[in-house]
């Protein structure tokens, strides 16, 4: 397929998923009203918030692991029919990308070796909690959070997935989807840091896509 029409591809299909809102995803929606979904929306290990700034965000980063095949990884978070990527605070004195790797250890036992960094945005992408998730008695006061967004390719063998890495293990089930397939799963609140990070990171993966089909 010729590059441009790949593109043009893959802007329609930015435009279709925009619109999509799934059943799963409707149903987490339910389950937040209700208050049943994981209640740990921060990602707070252990009472530590990370770097939070004078706004209230709390520094985070989040991460596309691509298969180089044009499937990224989604992750089931452990105990719960929630599906998102893999993600976590930055520590007081890291670097975004240091906070990269290590979360990348922890959460599905990647070293930096068996990885290769294509691409990341430019800026911080926010997103602010629902009131009622807002944790009024934390001092300083977290409102949502602000990430930095790293495309991945493994270099390595998927069997080297884990999730037993970290303090407590995050997720307990994964699979390939493709690109822009989590637009229409993760829950409401999340959605438009989703498809502004996919946006920023879709040339990228789109080269990775025309290679296959130059090669296929």
């Amino acid at each position: 397929m010729p590059y441009r029409q790949l593109l043009e591809k893959t802007s329609h299909s930015i435009l279709r998923t925009s619109r999509h809102v799934t059943r799963r995803a409707r149903a987490e929606n339910e389950l937040l009203r209700r208050g049943n979904l994981w209640n740990n929306t921060l990602d707070i290990h252990n009472g530590d918030q990370g770097v939070i700034d004078k706004e209230g965000f709390r520094a985070n980063v989040g991460i596309v692991l691509s298969d180089g095949q044009g499937r990224i990884l989604w992750a089931k978070r452990a105990g719960q029919n929630a599906w998102q990527f893999p993600q976590g605070g930055i520590h007081d004195g890291e670097t975004p990308e240091q906070a990269l790797y290590r979360e990348l250890y922890e959460e599905v036992g990647l070293k930096k070796h068996q990885v290769k960094l294509l691409s990341q945005t430019r800026g911080w992408l926010r997103y602010r909690l629902p009131q009622r998730y807002i944790r009024r008695h934390s001092h300083p006061l977290c409102i949502g959070q602000k990430q930095k967004w790293f495309l991945l390719e493994l270099t390595d063998s998927a069997c080297n997935i884990r999730f037993d890495c970290g303090e407590k293990p995050e997720f307990d089930n994964w699979s390939w989807v493709s690109y822009w397939y989590p637009l229409g799963q993760i829950v409401d609140f999340k959605r438009e840091v989703y498809r502004k990070a996919l946006k920023e990171l879709a040339a990228t993966h789109a080269e990775i896509e025309r290679k296959l089909h130059k090669t296929g």
